[in-house]
């Protein structure tokens, strides 16, 4: 069962996001919060899966919500997933250094959203197609940054070429087939990036791969 926290000062946005939860039969609502301050109490008493949280909310905002979720560990296994009206702005980059493992906007397809939650749940990289879009328009002109430069120096050959994968979408069983190892193998690789480049997730890894030039991106 997928364990499900909804963090967002309206409430006709989360009584609509629990009402199409709860219709699954693996995905339950734990609780529901209208700031973020609350949002992170309720993290802690409940420990869920997913914690959907908006960025712009009183009290605390999301992206501090995101900051103290993902700072505390004893909720290491809660992915959080950030809902935004805005698409691609300062607050979602923000956020993604903060420790969110992904994004989707708030008209997302029902069935993508449900689809979404899944994904998230496994602890795979969430962006959605829009924002990963604009995630690497934003770094067609930008310098690479020193200090990650210097954190990717540490990783091997192979965690190179595993993170530019894991940075194209690549879940782990594709990162396996593209690269003749087992899926066992691809994780460990994927899980030792990441603690070599302190990412918490998969979202985060996608932006330090474009942030320390391991990825070029180009226009499409």
């Amino acid at each position: 069962m997928i364990r499900v926290l909804l963090i967002d000062d309206q409430p006709l946005i989360r009584s609509g996001f629990r009402a199409l939860l709860e219709l699954e039969d693996d995905i339950e609502v734990v609780a529901e919060a209208a700031d973020g301050a609350r949002g992170v109490e309720l993290a802690r008493a409940h420990r869920p899966d997913i914690a959907l949280v908006d960025i712009q909310m009183p009290v605390v905002d999301g992206i501090e919500a995101t900051r103290r979720i993902a700072a505390d560990p004893a909720l290491a296994g809660v992915h959080v997933v950030i809902l935004t009206n805005y698409g691609l702005d300062e607050h979602v980059f923000d956020a993604l250094r903060a420790g969110a493992a992904g994004f989707l906007v708030k008209d997302i397809h029902p069935e993508d959203f449900l689809h979404a939650v899944r994904v998230a749940a496994r602890g795979d990289a969430l962006l959605a197609p829009s924002i990963t879009r604009k995630l690497i328009d934003r770094y067609v002109s930008r310098p690479p940054a020193p200090e990650v430069i210097a954190a990717t120096a540490e990783l091997t050959a192979r965690e190179r070429e595993v993170v530019v994968l894991v940075a194209r979408g690549l879940s782990n069983n594709e990162i396996a087939a593209h690269l003749v190892i087992s899926p066992l193998t691809a994780k460990t690789h994927v899980n030792r990036a990441m603690t070599k480049l302190h990412a918490r997730d998969r979202a985060q890894l996608v932006v330090l791969a474009y942030e320390s030039g391991l990825v070029i991106p180009r226009r499409a």
